[in-house]
């Protein structure tokens, strides 16, 4: 527009312009054209300049600009990356599996967990009516052995027995789960879940009809055996979720066990109660009530699962996957993760890493758990019916954060919350070991129950992240087996410590050796 207009100026009034431009020359019409030439070259040149300054100074404030929006947008983006992952976690639809899948879980673990107080019952009618010949007294003369080794009083012979077909239990989970993983690998998960499922039903029948102790423990090998479903069900959550939304899905495990540990145990504690006015084989009546529930459970699967790993996803190997079946049996193979193949060396590494962690987080936890009966009868004087409430605190506690905080933790936290879960259970150890009072004990249970909620479903995330589709079953597989290998392990070890050295000591060295796997995921790659 200062051109236009200059030029305007310039044709509208040619005298003035001509009389100032030739000064006194005659050749008025020559020189009036090259002046006006002139002053429209230099206003045209004044405009350009005018015009270059605008568009400097508009291209510097859109610099200025897009460098704030820039620094601005990095700035909430890092203060809001993981309110928005969050969000992404829960905006993103779950697979409908998965609840499949903790509806299974919740059936199982309820038929589980109620034999757990009807132990001291069984033990006691098979100590009355197996025999001098019978397994029980076998089995008996190895316990009474173990306790003098170790000194334990005779009132705790139950609680030693008990955690003797506990350790039988969790060796057969150790050796099971891998196996069940690399057949579901190659099978695909319904199939060997559902034969899971019908291997616990057959348990449970057989336990109904168990009138010697032999038959007792038969039922309990087998469903040792067949509890390869867990590991088994948290490959189906790897398979359906995807790395934004495992940690629901872990998560929803989590609670399936701590809904399964409150109310399983309340329920067998009533046929406990029921018992004790009973003669005869009363056992038929839980262990009938156990099959219905598995029976269930093996319908709902039926009709409700559909397949979670496709044909073209499963292994194609059933040779290799059986071969492999060997290696399981070697702990150090374990620990390696040998049979997970053609995993590049990065995540292999971290793979042993966590297998580690969680070995060891588990086998110290583990010994606290069984001992904690121990501990409160002992030096607290607890009755059953207190440990019971005890035990259901914990369960409660378990419940609530992985149904309200655990299961919207984002994938950027599933470590950190893993760190800082380790870091709890510290001291949790600390203070039960120093424990006088029952505030002081209340304590430590409480931060044990805030560990367990956290540790577990966020290792079991970040394991979930490695390994190719068709190799989920066996990782979880060799997983959750290092698991139970360290539950199996733990409470014999804890036992003879608590009565060799005193709770004190046992309790204080553990919590100092849980720095390690607290130490070791700290440092781990993985987020």
């Amino acid at each position: 527009m200062v051109q236009t207009r200059s030029s305007s100026r310039a044709s509208s009034n040619p005298t003035a312009n001509g009389g100032y431009a030739n000064g006194a020359s005659t050749n008025g019409v020559s020189t009036f054209k090259k002046s006006a030439s002139s002053l429209t070259a230099t206003s045209k040149m004044k405009a350009d300049n005018l015009s270059n300054g605008n568009n400097l100074t508009k291209r510097t404030f859109s610099k200025d600009q897009h460098l704030t929006e820039t620094v601005n947008g990095k700035a909430n983006g890092t203060a809001k990356k993981a309110e928005d992952e969050t969000d992404s976690c829960q905006n993103e639809k779950t697979h409908p599996m998965v609840y499949v899948v903790f509806v299974s879980l919740l059936l199982d673990l309820l038929a589980f967990t109620m034999i757990l107080p009807l132990f001291p019952s069984l033990l006691d009618h098979y100590h009355k009516n197996d025999g001098p010949d019978g397994l029980y007294q076998r089995i008996l003369q190895i316990v009474k052995y173990f306790q003098n080794f170790v000194g334990a009083p005779d009132q705790f012979n139950s609680v030693l027995f008990g955690g003797f077909l506990g350790s039988m239990f969790s060796y057969l989970q150790f050796v099971a789960s891998p196996v069940v993983g690399g057949l579901s690998d190659v099978y695909g998960r319904k199939a060997v879940l559902v034969t899971c499922l019908v291997g616990i039903a057959s348990s449970y029948a057989l336990w109904a009809v168990s009138h010697s102790f032999l038959l007792f423990v038969l039922a309990r090998f087998i469903g040792g055996l067949s509890k390869g479903n867990v590991s088994l069900s948290m490959s189906i959550m790897a398979d359906v979720s995807s790395n934004k939304a495992r940690g629901v899905g872990m998560a929803l495990v989590g609670i399936a066990f701590s809904v399964g540990f409150i109310v399983g145990p309340v329920i067998g504690a009533v046929f406990s109660k029921w018992a004790q006015a009973q003669t005869g084989a009363w056992f038929v009546w839980p262990a009938m009530f156990a099959l219905s529930l598995s029976v269930a459970d093996i319908l709902f699967v039926a009709v409700c699962f559909k397949e979670t790993l496709p044909k073209e996803k499963r292994a194609t190997s059933v040779a290799s996957s059986l071969s492999q079946a060997a290696s399981y049996i070697f702990i150090l193979d374990l620990f390696r993760f040998s049979a997970v193949k053609n995993l590049p060396t990065k995540d292999l590494k971290e793979l042993q890493r966590l297998g580690v962690v969680y070995f060891i987080y588990l086998f110290l936890y583990s010994g606290l758990e069984f001992t904690l009966t121990f501990l409160t009868h002992h030096k607290f004087a607890y009755t059953r019916m207190q440990q019971g409430w005890m035990f259901f605190a914990i369960g409660l506690t378990m419940a609530v954060l992985q149904g309200s905080f655990v299961r919207r933790v984002p994938p950027s936290r599933t470590k950190s919350t893993a760190v800082l879960g380790l870091l709890l259970i510290i001291p949790s150890f600390v203070c039960v070991g120093l424990a006088t009072t029952s505030f002081l004990l209340y304590v430590g249970v409480f931060l044990f129950a805030v560990s367990t909620s956290m540790v577990v479903p966020c290792m079991t995330t970040l394991v979930s992240r490695l390994g190719a589709d068709h190799q989920k079953g066996t990782v979880m597989g060799i997983f959750r087996s290092l698991g139970a290998l360290a539950r199996a392990a733990g409470p014999i070890v804890a036992s003879c410590a608590y009565w060799s050295v005193g709770s004190s000591t046992t309790y204080l060295v553990g919590g100092a050796l849980l720095t390690v796997p607290w130490f070791m995921l700290k440092r781990s790659l993985l987020e």
